[in-house]
């Protein structure tokens, strides 16, 4: 059982600084998203943030 070479291939994927305006949607309209998504899982965010508040004060 010798050794055996294996070929391997990276790829490495990177943005260009001209096309870095595409990221601007992500952080769009931030807070909106967020009350959004918390007030549909209220319940799941107060079970979350019940046990941290409690901790630290």
């Amino acid at each position: 059982m010798g050794k055996q070479i294996v070929p391997v291939k990276s790829v490495v994927y990177a943005l260009s600084p001209f096309q870095q305006k595409i990221m601007t949607g992500l952080w769009k309209d931030l807070p909106t998203k967020i009350h959004h998504k918390v007030s549909e899982n209220w319940i799941s965010a107060t079970l979350l943030l019940a046990p941290l508040v409690g901790t630290y004060t």
